[in-house]
């Protein structure tokens, strides 16, 4: 069985550049939701790289001071491919300056892009978004829809895949089979699926065998790597009673 556990998240880019995947101008997929199950500390190992010129996939930018708000900070990226943006001044600043690129989509287009990138599937087509701008340029056709429910019109998107993808999982064993914690789920999943290769950031390793098959969430075949971290588990907003 492959070696997939490394010591800190630096050693496990530490060589990624000679092997051509941690490169300036790749596409990096990115699990979480808010900073709900980011991988925070393998964005800022992915910062410390230098790496530049980044197409990001990820369903938002994290904020200003945490997530993949430290990769705009440092002007890393130069592209999002996300749905939601809202908590990020930065991110508002980059964009309204075109310093930045973006291509917003619908948040169910996304993590079907992403999923069917995984999947090898390389277009699908959606009612989603049709007769809007988020289908300007794009191709369109009519199908009849199922149950008696006449002809519509779709539009095509193309599914993701990466270079490389950060996930953030509660468990993993050391063949790199992966758990992940209620909501923490959201798109980590998918996006493990989606890219030439994967490292998982967790919070526990345990050895081989000792997850029930049916518990597992993601194969370990799909991961290539794996690090133990102790996480920050920021809150994105706090809401309390005045009590």
């Amino acid at each position: 069985m492959a070696q997939k556990i490394y010591d800190t998240t630096e050693s496990a880019f530490s060589d990624l550049q000679d092997k051509q995947i941690l490169k300036d101008g790749m596409m990096c997929m990115v699990g979480g939701f808010g900073l709900c199950g980011i991988p925070e500390q393998l964005i800022i190992a992915l910062r410390d790289t230098g790496v530049k010129g980044i197409t990001c996939v990820s369903n938002n930018a994290g904020v200003d001071d945490w997530g993949l708000g430290l990769l705009l900070q440092t002007k890393q990226i130069k592209k999002m491919i996300s749905s939601y943006v809202g908590e990020n001044d930065e991110f508002a600043r980059q964009f309204l300056n075109k310093e930045l690129e973006v291509e917003f989509n619908p948040q169910g287009t996304l993590a079907e892009r992403v999923r069917a990138g995984g999947a090898g599937i390389p277009a699908f087509y959606t009612a989603t978004g049709v007769g809007t701008v988020v289908a300007d340029g794009k191709e369109t056709r009519t199908f009849q829809v199922p149950n008696g429910g006449g002809e519509k019109e779709f539009v095509m998107e193309s599914g993701l895949f990466g270079d490389i993808a950060l996930v953030k999982a509660a468990k993993a064993d050391e063949f790199g089979n992966l758990v992940y914690h209620r909501t923490a789920r959201n798109f980590n999943p998918d996006m493990a699926t989606a890219a030439r290769f994967v490292i998982a950031e967790v919070d526990e390793i345990v050895p081989a065998g000792s997850i029930d098959p049916d518990d597992i969430h993601t194969p370990g075949n799909y991961i290539d790597r794996i690090v133990q971290t102790v996480s920050e588990k920021r809150i994105e907003q706090r809401t309390v009673s005045a009590s």
